[in-house]
């Protein structure tokens, strides 16, 4: 894992982390990621969220990220939640899942947050394991319902 790179998506990288968004997210356009990522790139600057990316050291295109914010519980107080894990690598991809685990973990501390909260959207089995093997356990159950006719933040 030493020839793997966790740094926050920067500005200039957005773009090229698209097709991997693309991975978790299928139906996501171009304009909505950008937007989205830029949102979360201002917020970042604030403590309040932020896109994290691996890479291999010797290249320039990420091949995994996921997508996080802090937020308050009414237990816990402050957490962080992250979401859209993606991890594509021919050779590891558990090697770019760990990384980014250890992470999203790490960056749980630095923020000031109690505990770390882990969305897997999905059949993201991959991606449930990975976060097991680092001690993630399941909490509970998240529900999804879209709304007819609601607008898209």
């Amino acid at each position: 894992m030493s020839n793997l790179t966790v740094e926050h998506l920067s500005p200039d990288r957005m773009r090229a982390a698209f097709p991997l968004i693309r991975e978790a997210l299928p139906t996501l356009d171009l304009a909505g990621w950008l937007r989205f990522a830029k949102q979360t790139a201002a917020a970042r600057r604030a403590g309040r969220a932020g896109i994290v990316a691996a890479r291999r050291t010797s290249r320039p295109y990420p091949c995994g990220l996921f997508c996080y914010r802090v937020d308050r519980d009414v237990v816990q107080g402050r957490v962080s939640i992250a979401e859209h894990f993606v991890a594509v690598d021919l050779l590891e991809p558990a090697a770019v899942l760990a990384v980014l685990v250890a992470e999203l973990d790490r960056l749980g501390s630095t923020l000031g947050c109690a505990a770390v909260r882990s969305l897997v959207h999905g059949t993201a089995a991959d991606v449930a394991g990975g976060l097991a093997k680092a001690g993630h356990t399941a909490a509970g159950t998240l529900l999804f319902k879209p709304l007819m006719g609601a607008n898209a933040a």
